[in-house]
Order: C-alpha cells, then sequence, then structure tokens
C-alpha cells in the first residue's frame, strides 16, 4: 500500500479509510489514481489565477461516490460466501417412501474355477487357497408348531447363515496403512483358518475367503438358538453357514463398523448362498440374536453384530425386530450387559420376545417365573437330544 507521502490521494482521511478496506490490490490502485484526479487541484501557472478552494459540497459528492464503491466491493468478495435465499416457494407434502422389501435372490452360477479361485455369474470372487475341512454337517431340526416334539429331523444342508465379525485388531482404513491392514490381514487367516471358525472370511478389503468347506461344520456359533415360523434350530454350527467380517464392533453403535468393499462382497455371498441352498431370508441373523449361554439361560453370550448390522444393503429384511426365539420358545432372560451392547433394533426384538412370553403363559394359567421353567425344561431336552447327533442312516438327510 501506498503511503500518504506517495500517494496525493491521502490527502483525505477519508479516501485512506475505504482504500484499506479494498483487499484486491489491482482495485485499490485504480482506486486511489481515480480518486488523486479529483482530490487534488492540478497544477497552474503562477500567473493564472488560482482554483476556487474545494468545496464541502464536492466533498459530499465524492464520500459518497466512496461509499457505494466500498460496498460494492465489499458485495463482491462476500457474493462467494453468503447464499442469496431461496424464492419462498410453496410447500412440498412429505410423500412416504415405502421400505424395500427384501428381495428374493437372483439366479447365480459358477462361471469358472482354477482350484484357487471361484467367480459367480453376480461378480462374487471367492478365493479357496485357505479352504480347510471339518466334520461334516449334521443336526436336527423341531418343528415350531409341536412344542413337546423333544426329537426333531435330521438335516445336512446349511438351513442358514449367522454373520460375525472378527473382533480382532483394527488400524486406520486408509492409504497410508497399507502394509499394516495386509499383515493383519494375513495373520487372522491363518488364525481362523487354524480354528475353524467360520466358513467365510470378509476381510477389510471385501475379499471372500472360504475357510471351511460349505458341506462342513464351522466351529461360530457354539451355544445358540435361531426360529422362523416353520423350524427351531439349536447349535448352529451344524445347521447354519458362518460368514464373518474383519471388523470390531462396538456397544450400540449406529453405522456399520465395517468398509464398503465388505458390504459389496457379502451382498453378492449371501445372494449366493441362498440361491444355492433355498436359504430363505428369515434364516440370516447375526451372532448376537442366537447367542445364549445355558449354564444361566441368558442370552447375548457373544455380542458382535449387536447393533448397525446392513441387512436391507445384503438383500435382507431387518431381522432385529424378530423375537428372540431363544427369550420367545425356550424361556432364555437377558441382563444389562447385553441391552448395553444391543441397538434399539434389536432391544425392539428382545421385548416383543418377553411379551410373546407373557401373554403364552397367561394363556397356559401359568405365572411367568412357572412358564419360564417349563420353557427351559424344553431347551434342556432337545439340547440333549442335538448333542446325540444324527445316526449315520439319517446323515443324508436334508433339512
Amino acid at each position: 500500500m501506498h503511503s500518504q507521502t506517495q500517494d496525493p490521494a491521502f490527502a483525505f482521511p477519508a479516501v485512506e479509510l475505504v482504500a484499506k478496506g479494498i483487499i484486491d490490490p489491482v482495485l485499490r490502485l485504480k482506486f486511489l489514481k481515480y480518486m488523486a484526479r479529483y482530490t487534488m487541484p492540478l497544477p497552474v501557472p503562477a500567473d493564472q489565477p488560482r482554483p476556487r478552494p474545494f468545496s464541502f459540497l464536492r466533498l459530499a459528492v465524492i464520500l459518497a461516490l466512496l461509499v457505494g464503491l466500498f460496498a460494492g466491493v465489499f458485495m463482491v468478495r462476500a457474493g462467494s460466501r453468503v447464499k442469496t435465499p431461496p424464492t419462498p416457494t410453496a410447500p412440498i407434502e412429505p410423500v412416504a417412501v415405502p421400505l424395500t422389501p427384501p428381495r428374493e435372490p437372483s439366479p447365480v452360477w459358477q462361471v469358472e474355477t482354477t482350484g484357487a479361485y471361484e467367480t459367480y455369474s453376480n461378480g462374487l470372487r471367492i478365493d479357496s487357497r485357505f479352504a480347510v475341512s471339518n466334520h461334516p454337517r449334521a443336526y436336527r431340526v423341531f418343528p415350531a408348531d409341536e412344542p413337546e416334539n423333544q426329537r426333531g429331523s435330521p438335516g445336512s444342508r446349511p438351513a442358514g447363515i449367522v454373520f460375525h465379525t472378527t473382533e480382532s485388531r483394527q488400524v486406520p482404513f486408509e492409504e497410508q496403512q497399507n502394509l499394516v491392514l495386509q499383515r493383519i490381514g494375513e495373520s487372522l487367516l491363518e488364525y481362523v483358518q487354524r480354528r475353524r471358525a467360520y466358513n467365510y472370511l470378509i476381510d477389510r478389503f471385501g475379499r471372500v475367503y472360504r475357510i471351511v468347506a460349505e458341506s462342513d461344520a464351522a466351529d461360530h456359533a457354539g451355544y445358540s438358538v435361531w426360529a422362523n415360523e416353520h423350524s427351531v434350530y439349536l447349535n448352529l454350527n451344524e445347521s447354519f453357514l458362518g460368514v464373518s467380517f474383519e471388523a470390531e464392533t462396538q456397544p450400540g453403535q449406529v453405522q456399520p463398523s465395517v468398509s464398503t468393499a465388505q458390504v459389496r462382497s457379502a451382498a453378492m455371498l449371501t445372494e449366493m448362498l441362498r440361491g444355492r441352498y433355498a436359504i430363505p431370508a428369515a434364516n440370516c441373523v447375526t451372532h448376537a440374536q442366537v447367542s445364549v449361554n445355558p449354564s444361566n439361560m441368558r442370552v447375548g453370550f457373544h455380542t458382535d453384530w449387536a447393533s448397525s448390522f446392513p441387512f436391507e444393503q445384503l438383500g435382507l429384511p431387518n431381522n432385529y425386530a424378530r423375537p428372540s426365539p431363544a427369550m420367545a420358545i425356550f424361556g432364555f432372560e437377558h441382563d444389562s450387559i447385553f441391552l448395553h451392547w444391543a441397538g434399539t433394533p434389536l432391544y425392539s426384538g428382545v421385548e416383543k420376545a418377553e411379551a410373546e412370553l407373557k401373554e403364552s403363559a397367561r394363556r397356559s394359567g401359568l405365572s411367568v417365573p412357572a412358564y419360564r421353567d417349563v420353557l427351559q425344561k424344553r431347551y434342556r431336552q432337545r439340547l440333549a437330544a442335538t448333542r446325540q447327533g444324527v445316526g449315520a442312516s439319517e446323515a443324508g438327510v436334508t433339512g
């Protein structure tokens, strides 16, 4: 900026004040030159009369021009930050958007297999290099409308899917951590392979790995209970496939703790498995929904995916809202720890199960504690039948 001795326009303090407010140096220089022409008298020969003194009227006009120019410059600079309010329009009536119903899986077929990899028509790619065998799956399924049936029917085909998280070490999912992410993923693969922990693992890059063959049971669900409108299942290692995400969950979290690539891959894997084994959408659930502890008869022994599972993104209904079968059918209870981990949707399933149990107790003419004892005895009887396994002559029958 020019000093007062360098530019005659600074003979007027008002000019200096406005000039300081002009941030753009080019505009400021043009402004000073313009004002110099009108605020300073032109030199005249000594023998000619001097011009009239600068009048206050002229000063007032110039100051008005200065204010207008200053306001214009300010608005130009502020225009990029201040948005003009939109013109008011007639209010738009809200339109209710229905929830997308669960879609039936499209036909999916295997495009090719190399022994190490499999590709499918929906874009799914499975890495089979880490696949191991375990004991063939064999289980008993109990009819939902026959509560006194303690024997059930044998089954050997996967009847559902339990979704897990590995609850393993996590680092930020960003490019700078790429080597660390790969090393952790490799160690995790070795661990779950050694433990026969899941049938499938989806790593943080969205890569799908087969761990235990689909024909074999993986050690993923332990003591667990699930049911749909037709069937009741216990100890889901045998009857359900285990699909785990490399992830870690937090109590009551709202957003899924997985990457977009993991969700896409899980959707394709779920579509393929549901189509291959005719798995109903109601049998696609999370570990927190099915895990139980028979020693104290409480649900939620494991709490991975107690909330925020992306059911709809996998083409599934929100199964969190289904009443807990362990509570409604077998009289299991819940505690404060489970509620600490559960999100609002899962807790609604707990409330529904409690309401069903109370209504069933009322119809039976028993108090809730007495009716709960009946249900828990029924569970122990079915658990004993399940532990006896399926005879060799029955193993080929599907459920």
